[in-house]
């Protein structure tokens, strides 16, 4: 049965439209300039919970839609339609840019990405090579599609970072303590800096290519380094991590990070050169601003922080929540309305639209 789609709730493509993307309040507040209202978005918005996203993936697999411009643009879209949010983001997958060089790696259903040989040795490393435009026309046709269509909403485009990213290529696949990558941080540091840096590489040719099609904005995911001490992410990651968001720098677009479970990272993750630190649910938004001044760090725009378990929690529970998030995001100089992780699958649309609405009217400003 088809889904009918809700009306767009954002300006179709017009020179007035377009004109008026750098005012957005999303772009605004990367920027840590005065805002209408604070701006929403979600992470994992485009798809997962949707009826539509289910009815128009049905019989694809995800990596085959993430390469499907006609889907990636409708995906995206369709979380902007039903939410009226300040930004959509990228339909794509942290693992997308590798499968387009040939690398051999899956996104198995209930499971993730899993990667048929994974990278134990020097010879292993072989298999990771640059991405160029010639492997992802698709992504310059899908950011030009959406980039005509969002009008006054802006894209953020995405990649994963080098720690996260290299993670699967030397598990295998998901891993809850990442024994095998942390035993070849330290087991092999030259091993583990070559991948890294070619993976820095990946993501920077990736960003480049979704920000020379339109994208107004990028995020770096990275969603493992959680589960890194201060010290081996000092070491082994941000170094890697910043090589991305210096390479970008030329483009002046806003760069935003974000990782789970990072609290005691966030000033390292700040000085590795991103524009917006994203904060998960732990920390709260002033306290995280504190620890990136703290760490030697100016204070910075911060994205954040609703749990996501409280979706299912009812009204109740969420409306205070977004007022004390509202209240501590003042302490920064912009503050981007998020969840601290991504939508769960089995989150009712009608909330998230719900939320949208009460962050946008609470944070009004006169």
């Amino acid at each position: 049965m088809p889904v009918t789609q809700p009306p767009p709730a954002t300006d179709t493509a017009s020179p007035t439209a377009t004109d008026r993307l750098p005012e957005s309040a999303f772009l605004r507040a990367a920027r840590g300039e005065p805002v209408p209202h604070t701006p929403v978005w979600f992470m994992r918005q485009a798809g997962r919970s949707l009826p539509e996203y289910k009815a128009i993936r049905e019989g694809t697999t995800m990596l085959e839609s993430c390469m499907r411009p006609d889907l990636v643009v409708e995906i995206t879209l369709q979380p902007v339609r039903r939410y009226g949010v300040d930004a959509a983001i990228f339909y794509s997958d942290i693992v997308t840019p590798l499968k387009s060089t040939g690398f051999g790696v899956e996104i198995e259903p209930g499971v993730g990405p899993v990667v048929a040989d994974p990278i134990r040795d020097l010879a292993g490393l072989d298999a990771v090579r640059p991405v160029t435009e010639a492997d992802v026309p698709y992504i310059i046709e899908s950011v030009q599609g959406l980039v005509s269509q969002l009008g006054a909403t802006p894209l953020i485009g995405f990649a994963g970072a080098p720690f996260t990213v290299a993670s699967y290529l030397v598990e295998g696949g998901p891993s809850k303590d990442h024994a095998k990558t942390k035993a070849l941080m330290h087991g092999d540091p030259s091993l583990w800096h070559a991948l890294a840096d070619r993976l820095a590489d990946v993501a920077i040719a990736y960003l480049s290519v979704q920000i020379e099609a339109g994208a107004s904005a990028i995020q770096l995911f990275d969603s493992w380094a959680g589960g890194l001490s201060a010290r081996d992410y000092a070491e082994f990651v941000q170094p890697h991590s910043a090589k991305v968001f210096a390479a970008l720098e030329q483009y002046g677009v806003p760069r935003l990070h974000f990782g789970v479970n990072t609290g005691e990272l966030l000033g390292l993750m700040s000085e590795a050169g991103a524009d917006v630190v994203g904060v998960d649910w732990r920390v709260p938004l002033d306290e995280a601003v504190r620890r990136i001044v703290a760490a030697g760090g100016k204070p910075k725009p911060v994205q954040g922080n609703l749990d996501p378990a409280l979706l299912i929690a009812g009204w109740d529970a969420i409306e205070p929540e977004i007022d004390r998030i509202l209240t501590e995001g003042k302490a920064a100089p912009g503050h981007i309305f998020n969840l601290g992780h991504g939508v769960p699958p089995t989150t009712d649309p009608d909330v998230l639209a719900k939320i949208v609405k009460a962050v946008q009217q609470k944070s009004t400003r006169a």
